[in-house]
């Protein structure tokens, strides 16, 4: 079992299908679910998976992860990008080795798997997934 860091396959192909809106206003809903190491997500995930998603001590967070703030999409150069708000769990306990994003409005469609490089534990309080500044070397998701 093992997550692989990656932009999903599917997710590429609908991008030339226009199924993902990532636009502030009006566009899909984005969620960030959070996986144990034991969880098998990567470039061939195609949809959100409860398996190997964590469980939390409490009741702070939810099953199916919690909703991204878009910063919407952007173009500097040649590069077209995207990001998100940080995303903070309050108040939890729980184990954590990666995440992923998917789109909720459209049937759970996986968007990218990111793997913390180790297992990342909050104890009765906050965990926070900080993402990288919008930019064009920098952002989240990013096409080249």
């Amino acid at each position: 079992m093992a997550i692989s860091q990656a932009i999903c396959s599917t997710f590429k192909q609908q991008l030339f299908q226009g199924v993902h809106n990532f636009n502030v206003s009006g566009g899909d809903v984005f969620k960030l679910a959070l996986y144990t190491s034991a969880a098998t997500i990567g470039a061939a995930t195609t949809a959100y998976t409860n398996t190997g998603e964590v469980s939390s001590v409490g009741t702070n967070y939810p099953a199916t992860g919690s909703v991204l703030t878009s910063l919407g999409v952007a173009l500097t150069g040649t590069t077209a990008f995207l990001d998100f708000n940080d995303l903070t769990f309050p108040n939890v306990t729980l184990t954590a080795r990666g995440c992923l994003i998917y789109n909720n409005t459209e049937a759970s469609a996986s968007v990218a798997v990111f793997d913390f490089g180790s297992d990342k534990t909050a104890t009765d309080g906050d965990f926070t997934i900080i993402f990288p500044p919008a930019g064009p070397t920098t952002a989240v998701i990013r096409l080249v």
